[in-house]
C-alpha cells in the first residue's frame, strides 16, 4: 500500500517556522481533507510535502511500490512522477487552450518539448471527461471562470496520472454543487485508482460529507474523527 509518512516535520522558512513537530500518516485509497484556521501552515505543509520548499527538521517520506524515498532528496523530475499538486494561485496565461493545458499533465514523460502520443491523448481526454469539462476543451484559458480554471488543473493532475495528488483549497472558486461534485470526483479517484489524495479546505460542511479521514493543523497535526469536528461545530452555534 502506497503512503506518506510526515515525521516529526518542522516547516516553513529560514526565519520563520509557521508549524513544528509535525507527524502523520496518509494511505492509498483514502481522501483526506487538511483544515485549520488560516495562517496555521495548511498551504506551507502541502508545498513541503510535494517538495517545493525543504523541510527545516523532520521529513516526508513517500512510499510507493515498496520503495521508500525522502522527498527532500528526490529530482524534480522523480517527483512529478509520484505527485501532482493544484494549488491556489491564478493562473496568468493567454493563448492556451483547456485540453493544452491538461496535456502539459503528461510532461513528466513527454518532456516540456514532447509530443503527446495517442495514448497521452487519450488520456488529456479522458481526464477532461471525468472532471466534467470535456465542453471546454477549445476555450481558452483566459476566458475560463475562476471555477472553471480550478477544475482544468485537477484535470490536468488527473492526467499527471500520478499516485499521489495534492490540492490547496481545490473548492475555493466553485458553487455548491460543483464542491460536491469535484469532492465525489476526489473521493472516487482515491477509492477506485487507490490515490492518496490530501486536499486543504475552510469548507467544514464539505468535508464532514465527503472526507474519508480528517487532519487538524492547530498546535500540531491531529486526525479527529467527524463525529469530533460536528461536535466542535456545534459548540461554535
Amino acid at each position: 500500500m502506497n503512503h506518506i509518512e510526515i515525521k516529526h516535520l518542522t516547516i516553513g522558512y529560514r526565519h520563520h517556522k509557521v508549524a513544528k513537530d509535525l507527524s502523520a500518516r496518509l494511505e492509498s485509497g483514502y481522501l483526506t481533507c487538511l483544515i485549520g484556521c488560516n495562517g496555521l501552515g495548511k498551504s506551507t505543509l502541502l508545498r513541503t510535502i510535494a517538495g517545493f520548499q525543504p523541510a527545516l527538521e523532520g521529513e516526508v517520506n513517500i512510499g510507493v511500490d515498496d520503495r521508500s524515498y525522502c522527498v527532500d532528496n528526490l529530482s524534480r523530475a522523480h517527483l512529478s512522477h509520484l505527485v501532482s499538486v493544484v494549488l491556489t494561485e491564478k493562473m496568468d496565461v493567454s493563448h492556451v487552450t483547456a485540453a493544452e493545458m491538461v496535456g502539459m499533465g503528461r510532461m513528466p514523460y513527454t518532456g516540456f518539448w514532447g509530443r503527446l502520443s495517442h495514448a497521452d491523448r487519450f488520456m488529456v481526454s479522458e481526464a477532461l471527461r471525468i472532471t466534467g469539462i470535456s465542453s471546454l476543451a477549445d476555450r481558452d484559458i483566459s476566458t475560463l471562470s475562476d471555477g472553471e480554471r480550478q477544475k482544468v488543473m485537477i484535470a490536468k493532475a488527473q492526467a499527471q496520472q500520478t499516485p499521489i495528488v495534492l490540492l490547496d483549497e481545490p473548492t475555493a472558486f466553485l458553487d455548491y454543487p460543483s464542491k460536491v461534485y469535484m469532492m465525489k470526483l476526489l473521493a472516487k479517484m482515491a477509492h477506485e485508482e487507490g490515490k492518496i489524495i490530501l486536499l486543504s479546505t475552510h469548507d467544514l460542511d464539505i468535508v464532514l460529507r465527503h472526507a474519508d479521514h480528517i487532519l487538524t493543523l492547530d498546535n500540531g497535526l491531529k486526525t479527529i474523527s467527524k463525529e469530533e469536528l460536528s461536535a466542535e461545530l456545534g459548540n461554535l452555534k
